[in-house]
């Protein structure tokens, strides 16, 4: 029997996050004390899978984890939230895992292992579950993983991050030209165009990015489009850790666009899924913590 079709589907990294509360970030040769150390699961590509379900879309994730303990706990938590796991492959590699510091102001200092998520190699039995999905978004990935993937979605969702970013217009040309919805945060659009993030939205529409998506933190968001562009501000928060608000703020635009909503409103579902997100400590904090 053939598999259901998704509205969308999340591939990229899958990990378990180590969150830490500090009270500053720690130099050379520093030492501070940790005051507070949960685990949870998470990665840019679960972050957004995960945020996308619970606003009522029916989702896949397609990653790499390995046969561990934390593989094991990452794919029970998906399965609980009825996302589906048919492309979370287990394969015998330690699954990804993140160490990230958070600041009381917010501010992350992250260390990341990439694990199982570095052996990800596109399958036919991953091409197959693409080409049944309305919505593919990808996030964190290595470029060739992008590059052949991005091939295959019916509706192309990209979030670069300053990584992929950093190989520049020429080297990401044929991904953009595929490209129907972009996530990029101000300093991003400047890595990868070397231009302010005004203009640089511009010249990424010029390239053929259909939608050119800007998050501007506490000054909100703005969409590009070869219409001309729509800011949406945001409301004062209390700030508690940014960890995931990307990945939130592209679940909350994606979950309002395939509702056909207005780029007005998807650029408000956007900013209240990431005001959630950093109201809270970690991308996924409603989840159960296992504390250490």
């Amino acid at each position: 029997m053939e598999n259901p079709k998704l509205d969308v589907l999340g591939l990229g990294t899958c990990n378990t996050d180590f969150l830490m509360n500090v009270s500053r970030f720690s130099s050379a040769d520093d030492e501070v004390d940790i005051e507070k150390l949960r685990i949870s699961f998470g990665g840019s590509a679960a972050n957004f899978t995960m945020g996308v379900s619970r606003l009522g879309l029916n989702t896949g994730i397609m990653a790499r984890i390995g046969k561990d303990q934390y593989g094991k706990y990452i794919r029970s938590e998906f399965e609980q939230e009825n996302i589906n796991t048919d492309r979370l492959v287990s394969i015998d590699e330690k699954t990804g895992m993140a160490f990230i510091a958070v600041e009381p102001e917010g501010e992350r200092s992250i260390y990341t292992f990439m694990g199982a998520n570095s052996k990800f190699k596109l399958e036919n039995e991953d091409i197959a579950h693409i080409k049944r999905s309305e919505i593919l978004h990808i996030t964190g990935m290595y470029i060739e993983v992008v590059e052949e993937a991005s091939r295959y979605a019916n509706i192309l969702s990209f979030n670069p991050g300053a990584l992929l970013s950093s190989y520049g217009l020429d080297n990401l040309e044929k991904i953009l030209k595929r490209t129907d919805i972009l996530f990029l945060n101000q300093k991003e659009i400047t890595i990868l165009t070397g231009m302010e993030h005004h203009a640089g939205a511009l010249e990424l529409v010029e390239t053929g990015v259909t939608l050119v998506v800007v998050t501007m933190g506490n000054k909100g968001a703005c969409v590009y489009n070869t219409s001309g562009q729509i800011h949406y501000p945001a409301n004062k928060l209390n700030v508690l850790d940014t960890t995931g608000a990307g990945d939130s703020f592209a679940a909350g635009f994606i979950a309002a666009f395939h509702q056909k909503k207005s780029l007005n409103d998807c650029l408000k579902s956007g900013n209240e899924s990431a005001a959630n997100c950093v109201s809270k400590i970690g991308a996924l904090d409603h989840l159960k913590y296992k504390f250490v």
